[in-house]
């Protein structure tokens, strides 16, 4: 009768030749993928008469059915019990399940164990290997076989486990399965050498644990021993002392052996296969000997295995860099391994620190953090120049980059200064100043540095670190209406645009443009957590609004974001708050900054703010409406007034053409966020170019404004022309255009009528592009 092994290396010959298809069975794991760590398959318990052209899967789903899967331990346990019967058949079969697994169609004979060295028998399954499809188990396509690799690592892990206690002091079955092993990895056959670098590698960081274990129990008897020999002459049993002696003895003997087994696995394969070509196999190695130094700190932590990490950290293939950096993250994670890594530092932290601005995306994220345990556990270490090598990437357009990065600003500059610190296994309160603390350590970082204009980018890379921080909305406000605050111009900007910023973040719940989280959408929780945010900074914000606008009303740039905090708000909260007085307050301060700014940026914010709140769901419509036909007219009247005076003189000074076309700039920039068309401002936008081109007496910059207003008010260009023919000619020649682009799009397309406004209910960044039509006298999105 064929035994479990024997059984699964059928399946295993089986399932490659039928590789390309999709329903190939794994050698020995049939189950869902989230159990591969568990051990193998139903494919282990398949009887050798099963038909194979039945359909694999079908099968499988046969016997998962019949009977419970069988664990990877009980399959060892009856491989154990075959060897146990006949040793030379068994190790042969556990010889050929490894060849098998790599892949190798051919069998290892006992005449040939018994005539042939290792080396002869490598030659000749090289010879029948059959390398045309170029797939093998390790590599081969399909979901099924992604699960092999769990599987085949976990046979491994399980037959060392087992056999701890037993066969792995034997001699022959260990001593020979990494001779074997060791040939195979240094083959010129591809799968020989990846399944038998892999196999070899994690039979290594099973021996690493059992040595582990063993120097464990050596500490125990030694501990034990001396406790006995230090009783009493009527207490101490000499019996006890001498059988704690022999199990000392058998331990070092124990662990001399395992020892010999490590050094022959390291020096046979490691040492070579850790510069393989194959960028799969080095790391491989690099991420095995990581797990060395970790669980057997004491023989492995040392320089002479720690220069490979170092040496492959210059590796040109990705994956390869991405587990060398791994690795050290877990010895730099530890702070009673970093005394041992201090040579080590001193000669691959320039690598360490350069490796942030790695090509690859996933590994510069990964050294940032490895930076980030360094800093933390070696003080001292990076030195100001390494970690000015690191600020700049917090305005890097990755986030998961940027955000690594701000964790490590924050660790760097915010954290020593203003994080809560744990005395007497007590937490301690913050002082009343570390909040000030880090906005003012924050201004001097963004002001000073001179790295990036939008602070926003900023406060995206600290928001997952320092998240709680920045939305500390009370003392950014309370920052900006001290009347003491000693901030200069520049800061208050910076403090301005935080505080816009960090609300937008907040509330919208999405990075500033040009970076992307890759995430399709926000779970629940976060949700109500960007809810619950809005409602909190809403509530806050309502009442200071007015007060920071009235304080900074006279400046463009502060005053510009200011107005854009409205699009963050949870307006509902007007009414159900009972805060409409404040938003009166909001309506007075709004139209005192339209009419006392003719800045573009200004003009469109209050013009988008007073559209937000015109909504007809809203109970305060009536309010905010007023307060628009209020502005408007206000507008309105100035521009009749003002149009009067230029339609009647011949010469304008200074200040009345920068009065007209100040005005002008303001209803244009109205018009394109609300519909004044009950004000009837085309007729005389029409006056004032037919004077334009009578006289040639407006000024440009008049003109041009009130071109600009034709297209406002919906002008179709055929119609002027038919109505204007001598005066389109010139406004034509004046604007740069000629007739037949003006009348072959059929309406006046001049670049400076192609409005960018903003869609209703979206974010200020969200523009789009609008063409007024004649026909309707209503705006259009295209």
């Amino acid at each position: 009768m064929s035994s479990p092994l024997q059984r699964a290396m059928g399946d295993t010959k089986r399932a490659l030749s039928a590789s390309s298809s999709s329903s190939a069975s794994l050698p020995f794991d049939d189950r869902d993928s989230n159990h591969t760590s568990e051990g193998n398959g139903d494919s282990l318990l398949a009887d050798e008469d099963t038909d194979f052209e039945d359909s694999l899967n079908r099968n499988v789903k046969k016997r998962a059915a019949k009977r419970p899967p069988k664990t990877t331990p009980s399959l060892v346990d009856e491989w154990l019990d075959s060897y146990k019967q006949d040793q030379d058949a068994g190790f042969l079969e556990l010889v050929n399940f490894f060849i098998q697994s790599c892949g190798c169609k051919g069998i290892v004979t006992p005449e040939m164990f018994k005539k042939m060295s290792n080396s002869e028998i490598i030659q000749h399954l090289t010879e029948q290997f059959n390398e045309d499809s170029g797939d093998y188990p390790l590599i081969a396509p399909g979901p099924s076989w992604k699960k092999f690799q769990g599987s085949f690592c976990e046979f491994v892990r399980t037959l060392v486990c087992q056999c701890q206690y037993s066969l792995l002091y034997d001699g022959f079955p260990m001593d020979n399965l990494i001779s074997l092993l060791t040939g195979l990895s240094d083959s010129q056959v591809r799968a020989f050498r990846h399944t038998s670098t892999l196999a070899a590698m994690k039979l290594m960081t099973s021996l690493v644990k059992v040595a582990l274990q063993l120097s464990v129990h050596q500490d125990n008897n030694q501990r034990q021993y001396e406790a006995e020999r230090n009783k009493g002459p009527g207490q101490r049993a000499p019996e006890r002392l001498e059988s704690l002696l022999e199990k000392r003895k058998e331990l070092q003997e124990h662990q001399e052996e395992i020892e010999g087994m490590m050094n022959a696995l390291f020096r046979g394969v490691f040492v070579h296969r850790y510069r393989d070509v194959l960028p799969e196999i080095r790391a491989i190695c690099i991420e095995e000997i990581g797990c060395w130094m970790q669980s057997y700190s004491t023989s492995f932590l040392t320089d002479s295995y720690l220069k490979y990490i170092g040496w492959t950290l210059h590796d040109k293939h990705r994956e390869v860099r991405l587990k060398c950096v791994k690795a050290l993250k877990g010895l730099y994670g530890n702070r009673d391994l970093t005394t041992r890594l201090e040579l080590f530092t001193s000669r691959f932290k320039d690598r360490m620190v350069s490796m942030v601005m790695d090509r690859e995306y996933d590994v510069a994220v990964e050294a940032v953090r490895l930076l980030i345990l360094i800093l933390k556990n070696m003080e001292g270490v990076l030195t100001d120049a390494d970690c000015e090598s690191v600020y700049p990437v917090v305005y890097a357009s990755h986030r998961g980059l940027a955000s690594a990065a701000g964790e490590f600003l924050y660790w760097k500059l915010f954290y020593p200064e203003c994080e809560i610190r744990m005395m007497g296994g007590r937490e301690q309160r913050q002082s009343p100043g570390a909040q000030r603390t880090f906005f003012q350590l924050l201004l001097s970082f963004f002001v000073e540095s001179e790295l990036h204009d939008h602070a926003a980018y900023l406060v995206d890379s600290l928001w997952d670190c320092a998240g709680a921080r920045l939305k500390d909305w009370e003392g950014l406000t309370s920052l900006l209406l001290e009347k003491d605050q000693n901030l200069g111009d520049v800061q208050e900007s910076t403090l301005i645009e935080i505080l816009v910023s960090s609300a937008r973040q907040a509330s919208e719940g999405h990075p500033p443009v040009g970076r992307v989280t890759g995430r399709k959408g926000l779970t629940s929780k976060e949700r109500k957590t960007q809810a619950d945010d809005r409602v909190k900074l809403t509530e806050h914000l309502i009442p200071l609004l007015p007060q920071l606008l009235a304080k900074f009303s006279a400046d463009a740039e502060k005053v510009t974001p200011l107005l854009q905090l409205l699009s963050c708000f949870d307006l509902h909260i007007y009414c159900t708050g009972r805060l409409e007085k404040h938003l009166e307050l909001f309506l007075q301060q709004l139209q005192e900054v339209v009419v006392k700014h003719a800045e573009p940026a200004v003009l469109e914010a209050g013009a988008h703010a007073l559209y937000l709140l015109c909504n007809p769901e809203f109970t305060f419509f009536s309010r905010a409406d007023f307060a628009r036909s209020q502005l408007v007219d206000l507008l309105t009247d100035r521009f009749q007034q003002e149009l009067e005076e230029l339609l009647q003189s011949s010469f304008l000074d200074e200040d009345e053409v920068y009065n007209l076309a100040a005005t002008l700039k303001r209803l244009s920039a109205f018009y394109n966020a609300h519909d004044l068309t009950r004000w009837e401002l085309y007729e005389p936008c029409c006056q004032l170019l037919q004077k334009a081109v009578d006289t040639g007496e407006v000024p440009h910059q008049v003109s041009g404004q009130a071109r600009d207003g034709l297209g406002a008010g919906g002008l179709d260009f055929k119609d002027l022309h038919s109505r204007w023919p001598l005066g389109v000619s010139s406004l034509c020649a004046w604007s740069g255009q000629s007739e037949e682009d003006q009348v072959g799009g059929g309406h006046f397309l001049h670049s400076s009528l192609r409005r960018w406004t903003l869609l209703p209910g979206s974010s200020w960044i969200s523009w789009k592009p609008r063409i007024i039509l004649r026909d309707s006298r209503r705006r259009r999105d295209f």
